[in-house]
């Protein structure tokens, strides 16, 4: 698979389809400076915008004002490109490994030929097509004609069996169809001519083909990156509803994939089925040595359920239905059942993106059809339609009549508890699977809407029907999805915390202990969706195990589950995916068997060698790998998972703390630092605080925290403290943090750690920034604080607490502190040099305010 490849194509098809289907709008009088569409009918006549069409396009053309008015201009376009991309990117691989019906090429020749191979064979074809018609045009010439009609007539006859992706086409997306599809720079051609057939398949060690499913969520990543980068992506600001799917998708690492599901699925399998031969071939697996008999209860594989609530294009579950498919073999099933065993009853998959969830729907029936190829023709043979348990979260259709409610209620309460749950997920596509449905008889409802299908016994009866089918059919299957539990819960959290007003209450509303990301209330709610003593795999930022804002998700976690493993990749090995430290991990809905295998990949730089030393670590003892008992973090403050520290080093938490002999505090926010802030040199020195007792003073000296450098330094800059900082106390954007340690001669560091912490002593006459917090003790004990907070010990300790670049107040001020007073005085004399030594070197820069001369010149030069 070459992605250099795919991503050029997806990239320049996204922005071809765009114009070229705006190009197409235009024909119709629709711009985005006119998106009104005008229709009216006249002696049998169509008008649209003031332009004819034949009458047979009226209910398409109100198809595409009815979208129009809901969406917008914008985001329909955006909508009907990834529409024809998401459909000509499905044919293409069916066309390639050979899974059309009627096996005849759409897109492409299989002699060679410059034109498609079914503009000459479509009369074999099983196609709703006026044969008479298609020979006229192409005998006159019109093969683009010719083949546009093909090309909708395929769409349509895919309908029958993949009915979310490929919609029965009298709707507005062929309105919208691009022209001159057989041109050289079109997609058809594109996808044909510069995108290799072997990037749709893979050759395997024995020579073997296999499909390649996976280039399906690749090329949707690709295609929605442009997008990605114009929205902001994660860097971004409040984001728009409509934005949140383009933002938040991140396609999984393989090997990440594959270590979670064989801990989480493989871990279940394996615990039942002690006996088994598949967990030897699982390279990510770490078995653990004892096995407590603590699993959810089944019977049959096909009481197993997976769920990923953020399924994006399908990654996970496909990996999913690979390991399922070899359960079932090894259980003896026949062959030629299981791809729809799995898909009926093990996978089910959420997500608040429509294209993605098309792609998820795709991949998985073409990983059916490559288990079992005659499983589409038998599917079609059969009439039926698939459609399994990967659905678009949608927003309730809040316009559902009250006739038609009370067309299928049987009592008040029910229809107060639809109308409850209509309110619910009025905000679906934004809230998605964070949505915690309320209790109702899901399966029966949607029994009883299926039911009146036969029920009807009058028009207004069948458009009662056809109302519910649309827009309550849908949130009912949505909620019952979000209402089962689980014995297996796999995803990829979306990232972001950028809230819109909307999110922002939602968050408060509903996960009010874990709002600081999205990801960390899906920790939250996944370990819910979860079975008793079921398995929850993640992969998230690692920031939840050991920043102060994720403490309660850490306590929860501690209290309530267990880690069974966890892996903690180096800093920016999966920099591809994401602008974001990860980690991935597995947690077990118990929390009697605590336990559990840790891998610390920090000292191996490089995204390929990653998955390499997680399988030397499954495989036996090395160095990186830890076992710890997740109780065990609830005894250091704040609760890091801190899984490195030996059992001896926890157990030192048990001392004072550094708040118990002082306290530490942010400094001040100016609100505007151009306006309050200047080098020491850039003002008059007779305005400048030289000590507390100076008089008539304007400027301050202030720390900015600044690079690393211990004892003394780093003093460059002064702040403007004119009238005790009347001026900033006035800004409405300033801050004032640790007002009551200023003047203090206090202990300082920068927040920012990149080279580690280093913490220097501020002279009584300097202030503090936000940037540089600041501790100090109320008890005669800042030299002896400093000696140990510049020492090993407290940096080992820290980077326990937090490994982080970000060094907050709350992980100072949890350090334990033995104190031995009869070796105070002793430490005392000792910092007391370095810190002297250090002022002595700072005073030999330009830029110190004492400076004499320079460290080259010898003392005795004068």
């Amino acid at each position: 698979m070459n992605k250099a490849e795919l991503k050029k194509f997806a990239v320049e098809a996204r922005r071809d389809l765009l114009e070229k289907v705006s190009l197409k709008a235009e024909q119709y009088g629709i711009t985005k400076d006119n998106e009104e569409i005008k229709i009216e009918e006249n002696y049998g006549q169509l008008f649209v915008n003031d332009r004819s069409f034949p009458t047979e396009m009226k209910q398409a053309f109100h198809k595409l004002k009815q979208r129009l008015n809901v969406i917008g201009y914008d985001h329909l376009m955006e909508e009907v490109a990834y529409t024809w991309f998401n459909r000509i990117i499905a044919i293409r691989y069916m066309e390639i490994n050979n899974y059309l019906p009627d096996r005849v090429n759409v897109l492409s020749s299989n002699t060679g030929k410059s034109e498609p191979d079914i503009l000459l064979q479509f009369e074999t074809m099983n196609l709703d097509v006026d044969h008479q018609q298609i020979n006229e045009l192409l005998q006159r010439g019109e093969n683009e004609q010719a083949y546009r009609k093909l090309l909708v007539a395929q769409c349509n006859s895919l309908n029958k069996l993949l009915p979310f992706l490929f919609e029965k086409i009298d709707k507005y997306t062929e309105l919208l169809l691009p022209d001159y599809l057989l041109d050289q720079e079109s997609i058809v051609r594109k996808i044909v001519n510069d995108l290799s057939d072997g990037n749709f398949y893979q050759i395997k060690e024995n020579g073997s083909r296999s499909d390649n499913v996976e280039v399906l969520g690749w090329l949707y990543q690709y295609y929605m990156s442009e997008k990605k980068e114009q929205v902001g992506g994660l860097r971004n600001n409040a984001v728009k509803k409509e934005d949140l799917p383009v933002v938040t998708q991140l396609f999984t690492p393989k090997w990440i994939v594959q270590y979670m599901l064989q801990n989480s699925l493989g871990k279940l399998y394996d615990e039942k089925y002690e006996e088994n031969q598949l967990a030897q071939d699982w390279e990510y697996y770490l078995k653990h040595e004892e096995n407590y008999d603590l699993h959810p209860e089944f019977e049959l594989l096909e009481d197993i359920k997976i769920i990923d609530p953020a399924c994006g294009s399908g990654h996970i579950l496909i990996y999913a239905f690979e390991m399922l498919y070899d359960m079932y073999e090894e259980a003896g099933y026949p062959t030629r059942e299981i791809p729809q065993l799995i898909l009926e009853n093990n996978l089910y998959g959420l997500d608040i993106d429509k294209r993605a969830q098309q792609i998820a729907n795709f991949a998985l029936l073409m990983k059916a059809a490559e288990k079992q190829p005659r499983i589409i023709s038998r599917l079609i043979r059969k009439g039926v339609n698939f459609n399994f348990n990967i659905y678009e979260i949608v927003d309730a259709d809040q316009s559902l009549s009250d006739e038609a409610v009370d067309f299928f209620v049987e009592n008040e309460t029910e229809k107060a508890s639809i109308n409850e749950l209509l309110s619910q997920f009025e905000n679906g596509k934004q809230f998605g699977s964070l949505i915690v449905p309320i209790e109702l008889p899901y399966e029966q409802w949607i029994n009883r809407i299926h039911n009146l299908d036969n029920q009807q016994n009058d028009l207004l009866d069948e458009s009662y029907f056809n109302e519910l089918k649309e827009k309550l059919l849908p949130v009912l299957k949505q909620a019952m999805m979000l209402r089962q539990k689980y014995d297996v819960v796999v995803t990829n959290p979306p990232y972001h915390n950028k809230y819109n007003p909307l999110l922002k209450k939602f968050m408060n509303n509903n996960y009010k202990n874990f709002k600081t990301d999205l990801y960390s209330a899906f920790v939250f709610l996944t370990t819910n969706l979860t079975k008793d003593n079921g398995y929850t795999a993640l992969m998230t930022p690692f920031t939840w195990m050991f920043i102060n804002s994720h403490a309660k998700l850490r306590n929860y976690i501690i209290d309530n589950q267990s880690i069974t493993s966890l892996i903690q990749p180096e800093y920016h090995a999966c920099y591809e995916i994401a602008h974001v430290p990860v980690c991935t991990f597995v947690i077990q809905n118990q929390n009697q068997s605590t336990k559990g295998k840790y891998i610390k990949l920090e000292e191996f730089r490089g995204a390929d060698l990653q998955p390499l030393k997680v399988k030397e670590a499954a495989k036996g003892s090395v160095p990186y790998l830890y076992t710890a008992d997740l109780k065990n973090f609830g005894l250091i403050p704040s609760s890091p998972i801190a899984y490195w520290l030996r059992e001896n080093v926890i157990k030192l938490f048990v001392n004072q703390k550094l708040k118990d002999f002082g306290k530490a505090s942010e400094g001040i926010k100016t609100g505007n630092n151009e306006k309050f802030i200047r080098n020491w040199f850039e003002v008059n020195a007779n305005k400048m605080m030289v000590s507390p007792e100076t008089s008539n003073y304007k400027w301050v000296p202030y720390h900015k925290g600044g690079e690393y450098r211990k004892w003394y330094g780093n003093l460059d800059w002064v702040i403007n403290w004119e009238d005790n900082g009347r001026e900033i106390k006035n800004n409405k954007n300033s801050g004032l943090q640790g007002k009551d340690m200023y003047f203090k001669g206090v202990l300082s560091w920068s927040k920012i750690t990149v080279k580690g912490v280093s913490i220097r002593y501020l002279p009584t006459n300097v202030l503090f920034d936000s940037g540089s917090p600041s501790y100090k003790s109320t008890s005669n004990m800042d030299y002896y604080i400093m000696g140990f907070l510049n020492s090993k010990v407290s940096h080992y300790l820290l980077n326990s607490i937090n490994p982080t670049l970000n060094l907050q107040v709350g992980n100072v001020e949890a350090l334990p502190l033995i104190y031995i007073e009869k070796e105070k005085d002793y430490i005392d004399n000792l910092v007391e040099k370095c810190l002297q030594l250090s002022k002595e070197s700072w005073d030999t820069f330009e830029t110190s305010w004492n400076y004499k001369k320079h460290s080259l010149l010898k003392n005795n030069i004068s």
